[in-house]
């Protein structure tokens, strides 16, 4: 252990103005991580890990809980909890205070709730009084903002319209300066009323929040329901993801001769290494800490160890690919040649043939097989698109990108998704970008994302953050959300006030 790096990660804690205390006691308690390893780790893998070809997502190496927690919420709802010595709910007003206690108590990689349910079909039973409903609702919708300081705390609704989920849209609008929680609609065009996806389509372009999952597709994943949690990660309820690590393949471009070499060479041998990794830290997880042994989620039944995946993710495709291009001796970049994509492709089928030739002993609810996540990125990265979007500045025509996406998004079964800020036209006319998002669906999107580009909350990768606090936090101005230390990273390293702002009428 380097002392002397362990006091200055400290230090650039405990002497940094712009965090508050619970920022900061979060902060101090994962540097241990950083600098204890719990097993051992081959030379290759840490070369790779030097080099930025592979990349443990801050976790350290090990871990006391799972990355990723879907809770079982409806169970809380009929049966209640014996350890928080909580009764079932008999009405509105104690579903809510049960809730808000029960989020205390959720672990994470954020110290906070990832997954808040599907928090409209939860409370729908308790209605009786709407105009008590809509108080009480704004009060729940106020309560979590101010109390779960982190966006990657996210709640879903539908995909059927309830009374709970039309005031949560119509509250979250009014709210719209409140980045928490982050929402998704799990939306089906079959099941999902227009008039009620038009109202989450006017609600998202006002403060960034519902997004779209494409329902059809995602339910399909699992033997049991799925949830959006964080990001956009689709993960079983009732359980989660236990970690997630990632490749750089910009990074692994660098170092390769071209194309081939990366292909045939490179990538299964960095798919190799960090699939190794994955799986001790799993086995660390299950078998050496107290997590599954003893945490009353497990002891009561809301979490089960089948029901949790690990989660293999990417990014940095679109500079991958006009990298490799540029050493084969070809012009194409990516989203504009269809041999730049054609390659994309071919790295995206043996990333997935080398991921699913690992076995994982734990990872039942997947096979045994780890799942591939398009990752968003993190506040360190420079020039490093997220997953497999195309680099802001670089969008194609609305149309154009649509199609790209639904080419590139069914390789992910757990998330992937990308973001379209819209103009004026969208505000005139949502039922015309309602339409947009079914026919993105129809042709394999699976998750979609937009705010209006006059809105003070945004998406930044997967998280949302509001555009005042960005500029407090860079004026050194401490500020209550915690995302908003990373979105200042990510605006000054990744540009992304200069997301193409969209139109309908391109």
């Amino acid at each position: 252990m380097n002392i002397g790096n362990l006091k200055n990660d400290v230090m650039s804690v405990i002497n940094n103005s712009a965090l508050t205390h619970e920022q900061a006691m979060m902060s101090l308690s994962s540097i241990p991580m950083n600098y204890v390893e719990f097993f051992e780790t081959t030379p290759k893998f840490r070369e790779l890990v030097e080099a930025g070809v592979l990349c443990t997502m801050t976790e350290g190496n090990a871990t006391y809980c799972p990355r990723y927690i879907l809770p079982d919420y409806e169970k809380l709802m009929r049966e209640g909890c014996k350890f928080l010595r909580l009764d079932p709910p008999t009405n509105l007003w104690e579903a809510v205070t049960a809730l808000e206690i029960f989020y205390r108590h959720i672990p994470s990689v954020t110290h906070y709730p990832v997954y808040l349910g599907n928090v409209d079909k939860m409370l729908e039973p308790f209605i009786e009084d709407e105009e008590e409903a809509r108080k009480l609702i704004r009060h729940f919708m106020f309560f979590l903002d101010r109390t779960i300081s982190d966006s990657y705390c996210h709640m879903n609704l539908g995909p059927e319209a309830t009374r709970a989920g039309r005031i949560i849209a119509e509250v979250q609008k009014e709210f719209k300066d409140n980045a928490i929680p982050a929402i998704t609609l799990k939306y089906d065009p079959d099941i999902t009323p227009d008039d009620f996806a038009v109202s989450c389509v006017e609600c998202a372009l006002a403060c960034a929040k519902p997004s779209f999952a494409n329902h059809k597709e995602y339910n399909k994943l699992y033997d049991v329901p799925y949830g959006i949690a964080s990001c956009y990660n689709a993960l079983p309820v009732g359980g989660g993801a236990f970690t997630l690590s990632r490749i750089v393949f910009s990074h692994m471009a660098e170092r390769a001769y071209n194309s081939e070499h990366l292909i045939e060479t490179l990538l299964p041998e960095a798919v190799a290494e960090l699939c190794a990794y994955i799986e001790k830290k799993i086995t660390f997880l299950v078998e050496e800490t107290h997590f599954f042994k003893s945490n009353f989620l497990v002891q009561e039944g809301f979490l089960h160890l089948d029901r949790f995946t690990g989660m293999f993710g990417m990014v940095g495709m679109n500079e991958c690919v006009n990298i490799l291009m540029e050493k084969d001796g070809k012009t194409g970049t990516y989203g504009y040649s269809e041999e730049a994509d054609a390659l994309a492709k071919r790295i995206l089928d043996k990333l997935t043939e080398c991921v699913e030739s690992f076995e994982s002993r734990y990872c039942d609810v997947t096979n045994h097989r780890f799942s591939l996540h398009a990752q968003v990125g993190i506040a360190e990265d420079y020039s490093i698109s997220p997953g497999v979007r195309i680099a802001i500045g670089d969008e194609l025509p609305l149309h154009e990108h649509l199609i790209h996406c639904s080419q590139f998004h069914p390789y992910f079964k757990s998330g992937v998704g990308d973001i379209f800020p819209f103009d004026e036209t969208a505000k005139r006319n949502p039922e015309a970008l309602l339409d947009m998002i079914k026919g993105g669906f129809e042709m394999g999107m699976r998750y979609f994302s937009t705010y209006g580009d006059d809105a003070d909350v945004i998406r930044i990768t997967g998280y949302l953050v509001k555009k005042s606090d960005i500029a407090k936090l860079d004026a050194g101005v401490a500020v209550q959300q915690a995302n908003a230390m990373w979105g200042l990273g990510e605006v000054k390293n990744s540009r992304i006030y200069e997301r193409k702002v969209r139109s309908l009428e391109e």
